[in-house]
């Protein structure tokens, strides 16, 4: 493992690292560019234990012994002050440590949820954090993959990444090519498809537990909207989780795993 130490921040070899606050930015070259970060040393070792390749690493020294250990042999490791980190990537690093990885090809959607049972659907979910969450709870609890709509935010942007504690690399997951017509295609496959919504005409999360089929697939959509009406016109049924206290609904990430330990396989 080739071990670099560098001292400039305008050095062209760091050109992964550089500016990444900027989001529209980031949003725009990372898939261009085939690849996504992942930050810290344990984020970074779930990433090569899924079979995800490093192009370089950046990390402060104190993190070297942590990273070096899972860093396949040939990929660049360039240590740096915590002082340069900053100044190289626009943010305080706290986990010490990046790696620019290369984004793996993501599978059709029938190949995806084959032998899956209970799948997890997001529509229009902008916000990197719901979306890393959301993952988190679908590797905890126990979910068999995700489907993101192309409207829904990149589960591998850095944010994203980071919230999932690096779950993004151990639940399989794709984004669908047609929406909504990806619902219908589910439905093919012979899934129930619920979408979680506040819907007149919505039956209660137990309800609808209780008498699900073998193969589910629950359908959360955009913070504050929900899903769309031309979403929800190709749902099998409409589903919502029951609340007091005059709250009529929790933040999507929290409602995704309520509805994620309410139906899952037995």
């Amino acid at each position: 493992m080739p071990v670099i130490h560098v001292d400039d921040p305008a050095d062209p070899r760091l050109a992964d690292f550089r500016d990444l606050t900027d989001v529209a930015l980031r949003r725009a070259l990372e898939p261009e560019r085939g690849l996504y970060m992942a930050e810290g040393a344990k984020v970074i070792a779930r990433a090569v234990a899924a079979g995800h390749r490093p192009r370089a690493v950046l990390l402060s020294e104190r993190w070297l012994d942590s990273v070096a250990t899972v860093v396949p042999a040939g990929v660049p490791v360039y240590v740096a002050p915590a002082a340069l980190l900053e100044d190289v990537t626009g943010y305080q690093v706290h986990r010490g440590a990046l790696a620019s990885m290369e984004r793996p090809a993501l599978p059709a959607l029938a190949d995806l949820v084959r032998d899956a049972r209970r799948i997890v659907v997001l529509e229009g979910i902008v916000d990197h954090t719901n979306v890393g969450a959301i993952f988190r709870s679908a590797a905890g609890i126990g979910a068999d993959a995700v489907v993101v709509a192309p409207t829904c935010a990149d589960p591998l942007y850095r944010r994203s990444v980071k919230v999932s504690m690096g779950t993004v690399f151990q639940v399989p997951w794709t984004r669908a090519e047609s929406w909504p017509g990806a619902l219908d295609e589910l439905r093919g496959l012979g899934f129930t498809v619920a979408g979680l919504a506040l819907a007149d005409d919505a039956v209660d999360l137990d309800d609808f537990a209780a008498r699900a089929g073998d193969k589910v697939a629950l359908v959360m959509g955009a913070e504050g909207d929900g899903l769309t009406r031309q979403a929800l016109a190709h749902v099998d049924e409409a589903v919502i989780i029951p609340m007091h206290g005059g709250v009529d609904s929790l933040n999507v990430a929290a409602a995704s795993a309520v509805a994620m330990w309410a139906l899952r396989a037995r």
